[in-house]
């Protein structure tokens, strides 16, 4: 009888043992139904990335079709074209490089010339991860995970500008300049703006001589704390609205390259100017929309 009831026992624990593991298998299958599926392989070969989040997991998204646009493209900006091609050529080469903030007028080329980078350098090993404002949190782990990789790194952010109290304000802050862990020589960050100093800035914000009872005891230190962010670059390229002749020979540039004629490129003069003046702006993005709507019609 003790051996018939040992016997059981072994039994009894080998059941509970079999329905536990049955059990946690079932709850597991429940988790990873809730959990967000494991990021992609990252594809190296790449030459450009975005920064993907699901949840709390980001992730280097390969860029199939990249948008290609070459320097000799953009027209009437050729101090900021020599200035951000040396830039980048010392990167490559490993020689000291600054991290650039163009800002000025819209579409004036400041996105396109980073595009530009990437087409002439990208078969020398220069790579381009975009990244979005609302990810700017994130940039210290994209630093790290490119960190041990051979190629080079441009994290491009575009049209950036912050409110106040935003989270990616300080990261970006201590990536560029400030942090305890250094960014690694193979990274460096091209911003593009609207805003020279990133932030918003108020017209009380001049009249720090005049203390409100509530106010700050030294509020000109809140104007220097927005502007230490700008100078974290160390290269600030700015673009102006082009003039009329600017824009129409950026215009007849386009459309030469869309096969028109010279008749048909001289006819379209009056109709340029049309276009640009219901949009507001003489720039160069307003210029190759032309070029494409009247090449449409006319090729």
């Amino acid at each position: 009888m003790p051996i018939f009831g040992a016997y059981w026992r072994q039994v009894v624990t080998a059941y509970d043992l079999t329905s536990l593991i049955e059990r946690a298998e079932r709850v597991l299958a429940q988790m990873e139904a809730w959990l967000p599926p494991a990021p992609p392989p990252i594809n190296w070969d790449a030459h450009a990335f975005r920064w993907r989040k699901r949840g709390s997991r980001g992730w280097l998204d390969a860029v199939r079709h990249v948008a290609r646009i070459g320097i000799d493209d953009l027209h009437h900006i050729e101090r900021q074209k020599q200035v951000i091609d040396r830039n980048t050529r010392h990167f490559l080469e490993g020689r000291p490089a600054n991290n650039v903030l163009m800002t000025g007028a819209r579409g004036t080329g400041k996105s396109s010339l980073v595009k530009a980078m990437l087409s002439r350098y990208g078969s020398q090993g220069l790579r381009l991860i975009e990244v979005d404002k609302s990810d700017l949190a994130d940039l210290g782990d994209i630093v790290e995970m490119v960190a041990e990789r051979p190629e080079r790194f441009i994290i491009f952010c575009d049209d950036l500008s912050f409110e106040e109290g935003e989270a990616g304000y300080k990261e970006l802050k201590s990536v560029l300049d400030g942090s305890v862990a250094a960014s690694g020589d193979n990274v460096l960050i091209y911003a593009t703006s609207n805003r020279r100093h990133l932030m918003p800035e108020y017209m009380s914000e001049n009249l720090s001589a005049k203390h409100q009872p509530d106010g700050e005891i030294h509020p000109g230190e809140t104007v220097e704390e927005k502007i230490s962010l700008s100078e974290r670059f160390g290269l600030w390229l700015s673009f102006y609205p082009f003039k009329q002749d600017d824009y129409l020979d950026i215009v007849n540039y386009w459309l030469r390259t869309h096969g028109c004629t010279p008749e048909s490129i001289e006819a379209s003069r009056t109709e340029a100017l049309q276009w640009a003046l219901e949009r507001g702006s003489r720039s160069g993005r307003v210029a190759r929309q032309f070029a494409r709507d009247w090449a449409a019609r006319h090729v």
